[in-house]
């Protein structure tokens, strides 16, 4: 690695925000330590990116749900000799499902990935960050953390639990040349989708961000000390500021496949009775799982949102109950009871 350009470090940078926040780093004149727990696209990635960019790209294979792979990114840090500018803690996996019949062991790869790998990163690189007196560090949130996520729960809560962290360490160190920006894109074109096996639901049937927009957005951020950005299309950034003020009970009900879908009780594969498993399974899937088949009801008809209840309400207000509901008192209540004259 050459000591004329500042050394940034990436992870999950083999492919999609990762890759494109790697490249770009290295067209912004940095050099890289990227990271992935796939060998077979890490490698490929970093080669790209140096010949894209020129910077020196060293990969380093690790699957940091593991506390000692993610101590082997330290160690290569520290194997350089320089100093960390730019900290770049963007791998995360999710799951999609309903939690009753999701894996256990599932679930902890989400909560070891997303959480625990950031919070031991994070520890590791800020305090040497703050020793050499200067460093940036961004963190892939999502806009995902500003809603309960129904049928995704514990990859919604990992991502509330980021971007509450990031926040949180923005705040401890807004005294000190030391920034913490929280990344936080929509639905994006790469592979999370599919490797989530969510690839019929509404977010991955939907348009979709461009992963180079969200990387360029993200950095702009970064560079600039912000605290966070919602990065993405206009609708993304849309979505973001209506989260503010929408309620979780709303925001968790849009969440669910279909709208308003609900799931009955799966049936036993090869056979006619009931499972005696779990009341939901994969959303969207229509295949046997683990011994089980989802069937899904058609929505229901949906409700009158509710300005439109206290628009009836301030009809019948105004104009008075319809004959059909009360036909024998008068309206108002003042008026004559004789009947008009024919």
């Amino acid at each position: 690695m050459t000591q004329n350009r500042e050394l940034a470090v990436v992870t999950g940078a083999s492919s999609g925000i990762g890759f494109e926040l790697a490249r770009q780093l290295g067209e912004r004149g940095f050099d890289l330590i990227v990271n992935s727990a796939n060998e077979n696209r890490l490698r490929p990635a970093a080669e790209e990116i140096a010949r894209q960019t020129g910077a020196s790209v060293h990969p380093v294979r690790a699957d940091l749900r593991s506390y000692e792979e993610a101590e082997r990114i330290v160690a290569a840090v520290a194997s350089t000799g320089r100093p960390v500018a730019v900290a770049v803690l963007n791998a995360g996996v999710g799951e999609g499902g309903a939690f009753l019949d999701t894996d256990l062991e599932d679930e902890f790869e989400i909560v070891d990935l997303n959480v625990r790998s950031t919070v031991h990163l994070s520890k590791r690189l800020l305090r040497s960050m703050a020793a050499t007196g200067e460093g940036r560090m961004l963190i892939t949130s999502s806009i995902a953390s500003t809603m309960p996520g129904s049928f995704q729960a514990v990859y919604n809560a990992s991502k509330s639990f980021l971007q509450s962290f990031s926040q949180a360490l923005q705040n401890e160190l807004k005294d000190t040349p030391l920034t913490v920006t929280a990344l936080m894109p929509g639905p994006t074109d790469t592979d999370f989708f599919r490797r989530a096996d969510m690839g019929d639901t509404k977010g991955g049937q939907g348009e979709k961000d461009d992963p180079a927009q969200v990387a360029k957005q993200g950095l702009d951020a970064l560079f600039a000390g912000k605290d966070k950005v919602v990065a993405g299309s206009l609708k993304t950034r849309a979505q973001g500021l209506a989260n503010k003020v929408l309620p979780d009970s709303l925001k968790a009900e849009g969440h669910r496949p279909d709208g308003r879908a609900r799931i009955r009780r799966p049936v036993a594969a090869g056979t006619d009775r009931p499972s005696t498993g779990g009341t939901s399974l994969k959303r969207g899937i229509r295949h046997d799982h683990r011994g089980s088949r989802i069937t899904w009801t058609p929505p229901p008809k949906p409700r009158r949102c509710a300005l439109s209840r206290w628009s009836a309400r301030f009809r019948r207000l105004r104009n008075g109950p319809a004959r059909s509901c009360w036909p024998s008192r008068p309206w108002p209540p003042w008026a004559s009871t004789e009947s008009p004259e024919k």
